[in-house]
């Protein structure tokens, strides 16, 4: 498995889920997602990494997740275990996936 890594040379597609959720439902939320990529998503082809944040208000939950390619994340979202939880998570909290291209990263 390669660990995250955020570059403007990389090739891979990122994705950056943002989930609105009541503050009593963000821990059950943050189990399915947390399920759903160690359970399926970490196993299916072009899989870089998934990585689940939890605000401190209670109020979202934001997944920054790596594919190798478009057309992997693509076949991800047509298998039906995949859409099995990403259906839980739905009616758990609204969310908005966002491809992004990183345009600057800087580390120290």
């Amino acid at each position: 498995m390669t660990n995250t890594t955020i570059s403007t040379d990389d090739s891979m597609m990122t994705l950056v889920n943002v989930f609105s959720v009541a503050p009593e439902h963000q821990q059950e939320l943050v189990d399915v997602l947390v399920e759903a990529t160690d359970g399926v998503m970490q196993n299916m082809p072009g899989f870089i990494s998934a990585n689940i944040h939890r605000s401190t208000d209670g109020r979202h939950v934001v997944n920054y997740a790596q594919w190798q390619s478009r057309a992997h994340f693509d076949a991800m979202r047509e298998d039906p275990a995949c859409g099995a939880h990403m259906k839980r998570a739905a009616d758990l909290a609204e969310f908005t996936p966002i491809v992004c291209d990183v345009v600057h990263a800087r580390h120290v």
